[in-house]
């Protein structure tokens, strides 16, 4: 059977305008803050920290109880995962916005209020016609507080567009002497966790550098952990697969080498899926890269901290054999009536020195003054 690539018309794009503002029908991953929920996602992405996993540690803490950490929000339903229109028109997830107001602690409810925000065309060169697709999330706890919202955005292209073009024909996959991989592990163990030691205002100076995470070099066993822990907008099982590829055929996506159809979503896990929308391999999500920079600030700030902004563009591909160094420094130290902020500037680097995930966060830290 032969499949049609799906083009970007007047008539689509004006459909998916209709949409802007209204409510999107959201299907939760996970709908409770369950201790393994939340242990989960904080094992996906890598993060120590035991204020998401340890009752007796996260006891003694001003929360009194386990905590999710700020991008857990993720694994309830995925801001930028998937707003929906222009079916069978490939999804890139390039960044969000994201402002955290509560904390989300052990055994809450959190439901999902989504809408698109903006669509727009941008002029490409490189992929043909291209949409900016922009989402909002609101998420709320079962007293109706709101916990968080992320506003994302997705960058929508045909999917043969970019191989067509040649876009990412640069990239090439990454080879390491063991040399090498010894010193990524010593960069990996010089990970610091701040945790139940305060991060005091007064002792931040402007210049400041936060202690790298990496994360990396990307595998397979990374990617599965992440659909783990973060769940996913597609990828289903057996008959519950085949019934949601029918309700949605626009959705399957054919490996040319193989024949398969199955979900574009496996771009991220396969070689032969990714090449065919013409990235060398398959590659990491952007909302798990977005979740590795919140690890950095978290591990920094402290647990008497508050992560209360994290702004994230995730500009260039990280694919499977890639490393990544999360780094930051502090930009500015203020006061905002009685909160005692930082704002750090923060970025994701690979083993070619290219910044692939620049952004920006905003914290809350404990004054010895109060």
């Amino acid at each position: 059977m032969a499949y049609e690539h799906a083009r970007i018309t007047d008539e689509a794009i004006a459909d998916l305008k209709r949409r802007i503002g209204l409510d999107l029908r959201v299907r939760r991953y996970n709908e409770v803050a369950t201790k393994d929920a939340i242990r989960h996602f904080a094992e996906c992405i890598g993060d120590i920290n035991p204020l998401w996993s340890e009752e007796t540690y996260a006891s003694k803490s001003k929360y009194g109880c386990v905590i999710a950490p700020p991008c857990w929000l993720y694994s309830v339903w995925w801001a930028g995962g998937s707003w929906g229109g222009l079916p069978g028109i490939h999804d890139f997830n390039s960044g969000c916005d994201w402002e955290f107001y509560e904390p989300v602690r052990l055994n809450d409810t959190i439901a999902v209020k989504a809408r698109i925000v903006d669509v727009v065309e941008k002029p490409s060169r490189f992929a043909g016609r291209m949409i900016i697709q922009t989402g909002e999330g609101l998420y709320l706890n079962q007293r109706d507080e709101a916990v968080g919202k992320g506003r994302a955005w997705n960058i929508r292209v045909e999917r043969n567009a970019p191989k067509e073009h040649g876009k990412y024909a640069h990239i090439k996959k990454a080879e390491y002497t063991p040399q090498q991989l010894k010193a990524i592990e010593e960069d990996i163990d010089r990970e610091e966790v701040r945790g139940s030691v305060p991060r005091y205002w007064e002792e931040v100076k402007e210049g400041d550098r936060l202690v790298p995470i990496v994360k990396g070099p990307l595998s397979m066993s990374d990617e599965i952990a992440w659909c783990m822990g973060a769940g996913s907008p597609y990828i289903r099982a057996h008959r519950y697969s085949l019934d949601y590829k029918r309700r949605h055929p626009a959705i399957k996506m054919v490996d040319s080498t193989t024949g398969n159809v199955d979900i574009p979503e496996l771009v991220h896990m396969e070689e032969s899926r990714a090449q065919e929308i013409g990235v060398p391999g398959a590659y990491d999500y952007g909302p798990q890269r977005i979740s590795w920079m919140s690890n950095l600030v978290t591990n920094w700030m402290g647990d008497d901290g508050w992560l209360k902004r994290l702004y994230v563009e995730v500009r260039q591909f990280n694919v499977l054999g890639d490393t990544t160094w999360c780094k930051g420094k502090v930009t500015r130290k203020y006061m905002d009536g009685a909160q005692h902020l930082v704002d750090l500037e923060i970025w994701a680097e690979n083993q070619r020195n290219e910044i692939t995930a620049p952004g920006k966060a905003t914290v809350i830290l404990p004054s010895r003054t109060l």
